[in-house]
Parts: C-alpha cells; structure tokens; sequence
C-alpha cells in the first residue's frame, strides 16, 4: 500500500535486486551481522549520488538496523524526573529555565526531587520545550 503525501521516484526491479543479493540483509540475529549491515549503510550514507534504488535500500537498510538495535540495546526505563535532570545537564539548562516551562519555581523542585510527579500537560510543554517524546516525561 503506497504511503500517503509521499511521491517516490519509481525504482528498476533488477537494480534493488542487484543491491539486495550483494548485502543480503537478513535481519541480524548478532552484533556482527548487524556491524555489517551498519558498515554497508555507512558506505552509502557517505555518498551524495545515490540512485533512487540505492536511496530505497539505505531506507530497508535503517529499519532492519534499527529493529536490531531495538530489541538489543533497548535503553533501560529512567523515572521521568531523572530523565528530566538529564536532559537539563546536556544541554546546560538550570532550574530557572525549567521552571519557566513548567510555570512554578517550587513545583519545578519537588518535580526535580522526585516528590512529584509530571502532569500531562507539563509533560507535553517540556516535551515540546526540550523537542523529546512526551513520553519520557510519564
């Protein structure tokens, strides 16, 4: 089912074949499959010229990595707050600015201790503040 709002070029069979046979992109079941999987989309990903099949297969590529990745190096679960403090520490931002998102010095506080929890709509303005899944912060 093509995807809605997006106008792909039309590709040549034989050449995405061609492209697939080479790399043969089993989804990884090891660091080393998915190291050479990464290796073949790096050597594409440094090129400007890439044909409109090469493009489709860098995009086959992305998710067959990333699905790996996903299930392999799944980041461990953070409390909303911890991930808040964290985010607030790579990118130098201090309580002030936080409490200007969240509209409340102390509450910014309690939040920052982990006394309180984030409501939705905190949640969603720091979400939309810091430019990360709303869901980090529930």
């Amino acid at each position: 089912m093509p995807m809605k709002g997006r106008h792909r070029k039309r590709i040549d069979p034989e050449l995405y074949i061609h492209l697939i046979r080479q790399a043969l992109p089993i989804p990884p079941e090891t660091e080393e499959d998915d190291h050479r999987l990464v290796e073949i989309l790096s050597g594409l990903d440094e090129r400007n010229d890439l044909s409109p099949e090469e493009k489709t297969f860098a995009e086959l590529l992305t998710i067959v990595i990333e699905n790996f990745e996903d299930k392999h190096y799944a980041l461990p679960k953070v409390a909303p707050h911890e991930a808040l403090r964290a985010l607030m520490e790579d990118r130098s931002l201090q309580h002030r600015d936080i409490a200007e998102v969240i509209g409340n010095k102390g509450l910014t506080t309690e939040i920052l201790a982990g006394r309180r929890q984030i409501s939705k709509a905190v949640a969603r303005r720091l979400s939309d503040r810091l430019s990360v899944p709303v869901e980090i912060f529930l």
